[in-house]
């Protein structure tokens, strides 16, 4: 994992983020609705710029999965996303 692609809180990463949205088809401006947070932020987030407070994490992990996105924590092959069955 490079610095872009850091751990931003409870084995989310950026590409989690971008992954989790593109398994449900949401654009940027989606989740930034669904979240209550700015677009700019979930930028931010996805491109690895900020480290987010928790709240902010919180706000992006309850919209996802709302919808269905399940986080995988690291497991030694990597963390990820999935639907939730």
């Amino acid at each position: 994992m490079n610095a872009r692609e850091n751990v931003i809180n409870d084995a989310i990463c950026p590409a989690q983020v971008r992954a989790g949205r593109a398994l449900i088809g949401w654009t940027q401006d989606k989740l930034a609705s669904e979240s209550g947070l700015p677009k700019r932020t979930i930028a931010r987030i996805e491109g690895g710029e900020s480290s987010p407070r928790s709240t902010t994490i919180t706000a992006i992990r309850t919209a996802l999965e709302s919808a269905g996105v399940e986080f995988v924590p690291e497991n030694g092959s990597g963390a990820g996303v999935r639907l939730r069955k």
